[in-house]
């Protein structure tokens, strides 16, 4: 049910234009102080902050847009209420009134779990909403710094299972070294684990459907230890080991280099040092652009956005053509959902 004052703002106001968002902040066993620190968001007195939601359309934890007539107003709201002119006609008969993406940063200063997500069949199956396939984008990374992604040889269900019993799951994983700029696609079925050092920002389906395998023998202040879900994971997990982990790709200056182009989102890299026309009218897609490195304003008709590193603005389908002009020099992830 939509508030009275949303109906009352749409009857009188109802052009859509480039929206930023209030984000939500997270404790977690294994966060530390960059998004504060290094990102200068304000995280209030959490002591181990490990995530930002900049953008999320998860039912019970939405986020909130924070500029214009509809500042206040819940992402899903808006959805729901201007359909495919906010996200693309083909996007919103695929999803519906759910925000299918969820944009995150994540700062861990431990390991998190070793850890698999369900695809979308196995999600419905099971009566958890959509699978969750994600991307990790590296913005900073201290010496030393990895993350986990698959197998480190050849893998079937029964060699998992005999090293799991075994005690040996930790030999058989994939450790990569990462710096700034690094990508990896993390497709459901996908085993991982961030570790200690990174800093990244994840792209990913919006469901918050996590299998934990192992979790480092870890317990929080009382003692407990969190749950693990071994019987459940066993079935997601994707046992093929591909030819390389880490996504490759080429910047260009001034123009949109492919990152990603899945079924789940599309990720491209833009590094600008002057101002870039964009024209996303025949997308049928909403655009969500994040400053990745320095800063950048979004200029559409008469109004202009600002965003500073690390932020969000989010273009709705319906603008189409817009300006983007950096500060300096700036490097941007453009995310959106091609058309099947």
């Amino acid at each position: 049910m939509l508030s009275l004052s949303l109906r009352c703002k749409i009857a009188v106001m109802n052009t859509l234009y480039p929206m930023k968002f209030a984000p939500l902040f997270r404790d977690k066993i294994w966060g530390g102080s960059k998004i504060r620190e290094l990102l200068g968001y304000d995280v209030g007195a959490l002591p181990n902050c490990g995530e930002a939601w900049l953008i999320s359309g998860v039912d019970g934890e939405p986020t909130l847009i924070s500029n214009g007539y509809l500042a206040g107003n819940e992402l899903n709201e808006l959805v729901e209420v201007f359909m495919g002119d906010l996200v693309g006609d083909a996007v919103y008969e695929r999803f519906g009134d759910q925000f299918p993406i969820l944009f995150k940063i994540l700062d861990s200063n431990d390991w998190l779990s070793v850890q698999v997500h369900p695809n979308d069949q196995l999600a419905a199956a099971r009566g958890t909403g959509f699978g969750k396939t994600e991307c990790w984008y590296v913005l900073q990374a201290d010496e030393h710094a990895s993350l986990i992604a698959g197998f480190n040889t050849e893998m079937d269900r029964d060699r998992y299972e005999k090293a799991f019993v075994n005690g040996q799951l930790k030999d058989i994983l994939n450790v990569e070294q990462v710096k700034a700029g690094d990508v990896f696609y993390m497709p459901a079925g996908r085993v991982h684990a961030l570790g200690p050092g990174c800093l990244i920002a994840e792209i990913q389906q919006t469901s918050d459907t996590t299998y934990r395998i192992y979790d480092w023998d870890r317990v929080d202040s009382q003692g407990k230890s969190r749950q693990l879900h071994t019987n459940e994971a066993l079935d997601a997990i994707d046992f093929n080991k591909p030819e390389s982990y880490r996504t490759n790709y080429q910047a260009v200056t001034n123009q949109a280099a492919k990152l990603i182009d899945s079924p789940f989102f599309s990720i491209n890299l833009i590094t600008l040092d002057k101002v870039l026309i964009k024209d996303y009218s025949n997308l049928d897609s909403f655009v969500i652009l994040f400053a990745a490195e320095g800063s950048f304003s979004v200029h559409w008709q008469e109004e202009t956005v600002e965003t500073g590193k690390a932020e969000t603005i989010l273009l709705p389908a319906a603008l189409g053509e817009v300006e983007i002009r950096p500060e300096g020099n700036a490097v941007i992830l453009e995310v959106f959902i091609r058309p099947n």
